[in-house]
């Protein structure tokens, strides 16, 4: 067994006994592998290993790993073929290669962003699948949305009418904390944020939330997608990187 196939085992079983510790059903929760950094290689060691699901923050670097990736997506895979979501920033003048490739976009901060990818989304696939980001923590650095409920529910309501994509939920990276207790609140507030665009009826099913370091608490919370990385494929490799 190969190091990413081990590793990829581990983080599997770290989700099912944090969804036994949740009374939640494993198959609730998808685990996101965050291949940002890693080569073409560390993906297919990973997708032999069964993984399926692949996340990348940087357009250039992802756009050139999915076209070298290209057969894995083809029918020859069966019916559960390698899917991509992009997780990064993302800039105006980098939907393009984003809406013609990837399959998800964990992403979205404002309007404007969804209208590209809305607009140059390929009639030919299906619809993006996105969920809007939330600054959850309210942090000055970070992007997304302020967790202000009339300001996403406006949001969530415009993208949500866009032609070619789906809303499917929300996505959150809170601030890194070592209080047990503080580093759970930001997972419990995105979750009730959720609920309440849904009491508003906005239809989402998705909560991408936790990584490597928190994906226990995440899970505890309700996420439905957790995105692991450095657990998976190790130290990042921040000289491969391509913004």
């Amino acid at each position: 067994m190969s190091v990413i196939a081990a590793n990829l085992q581990a983080v599997r079983q770290r989700i099912t006994t944090a969804c036994a510790l949740a009374s939640r059903d494993p198959a609730g929760v998808t685990l996101l592998a965050v291949s940002k950094t890693f080569d073409a290689d560390a993906v297919r060691a990973a997708h032999a290993a069964g993984q399926r699901l692949f996340g990348e923050n940087y357009v250039q670097e992802g756009a050139a790993k999915v076209d070298a990736l290209a057969d894995l997506q083809t029918g020859t895979n069966g019916p559960d073929p390698i899917s991509w979501h992009f997780i990064g920033p993302l800039q105006s003048n980098k939907t393009r290669a984003v809406a013609e490739r990837f399959d998800w976009v964990h992403s979205v901060d404002r309007l404007k962003i969804a209208e590209r990818l809305s607009a140059q989304r390929p009639d030919t696939l299906p619809p993006l699948q996105v969920c809007l980001e939330i600054n959850i923590s309210r942090q000055a650095s970070k992007h997304g949305l302020l967790p202000d409920f009339d300001e996403v529910l406006a949001v969530a309501r415009a993208v949500a009418a866009l032609p070619r994509l789906r809303l499917r939920g929300l996505m959150a990276v809170p601030e890194p904390t070592d209080d047990p207790v503080a580093q759970r609140q930001p997972f419990a507030a995105l979750r009730a944020l959720a609920d309440q665009l849904r009491a508003a009826g906005v239809d989402i099913d998705t909560l991408s939330m936790g990584m490597s370091a928190d994906l226990e608490d995440a899970v505890a919370e309700g996420a439905t997608i957790v995105r692991v990385g450095s657990a998976i494929f190790g130290a990042r490799q921040y000289a491969h990187a391509h913004a």
